[in-house]
């Protein structure tokens, strides 16, 4: 699941995707909200910057049949190592994202797939869910090193629930830096009440997300991919 705000460029609404409708993150984060039963689920993603990296990590990826999915991609102008480094150390998340509270290493050693991270990050006020604190705690399903990398798990606060966020990065050498492609989706009755709403907030988080990386891993390497 994610947790942040704008975006790095305009985003657009591309085709629907429907499901039946049954039932109803991770920070991948992030903001979260909910509302009245929606039928179908538009992708809503940034405008394209060419070709992005895979939207699989090792046969991972984010859910196919979820109401709600957003997904974008951006150009930092840094070296690999250091985005890799500042996306996979999670403890050190909230030395640069301000929207990630706190984070808790729930086993030792490198992130690997099977680890598990617990974090939190504030979830705004809605029409229909009071302000809260989202408690998320993810699971690492898929892991390639300075590759991509996969993990999820539910979102759970007061009046508000993500039942799982799937969120998926992945990471390309390109000319002048790395392209970094993000892809998220959320399940859960609460969120899948207002489809627009919690779609719009798990944009916001997105590009915030990618905002904060581009800015602190240029910042870190003086802006050059080296």
């Amino acid at each position: 699941m994610s947790g942040n705000g704008p975006t790095s460029a305009p985003h657009r609404q591309s085709r629907p995707r429907s499901r039946p409708r049954p039932r109803a993150v991770a920070v991948a984060v992030a903001l979260a909200l909910a509302g009245a039963p929606a039928a179908t689920a538009p992708t809503a993603h940034a405008a394209d910057h060419g070709t992005a990296p895979a939207s699989r990590c090792g046969g991972r990826g984010v859910d196919p049949d979820a109401l709600i999915r957003y997904e974008s991609d951006i150009v930092i102008k840094a070296p690999l190592r250091t985005i890799w480094k500042l996306q996979t150390d999670v403890e050190g998340w909230p030395s640069w994202q301000p929207p990630v509270t706190t984070v808790e290493r729930l086993d030792p050693g490198r992130l690997r797939r099977g680890s598990q991270f617990r974090w939190t990050t504030p979830a705004p006020a809605t029409p229909s869910t009071p302000a809260t604190t989202l408690e998320i705690t993810s699971t690492v399903q898929q892991l390639r090193n300075q590759d991509c990398i996969v993990w999820k798990g539910p979102a759970i606060g007061e009046g508000l629930r993500i039942d799982e966020g799937v969120h998926l990065w992945a990471f390309r050498k390109v000319k002048g830096g790395v392209r970094v492609h993000t892809e998220e989706t959320w399940t859960g009755d609460r969120v899948e009440a207002d489809v627009p709403t919690a779609t719009e907030a798990l944009g916001q988080g997105l590009e915030g997300w990618l905002r904060d990386l581009k800015a602190t891993a240029e910042a870190r390497s003086g802006g050059g991919p080296h």
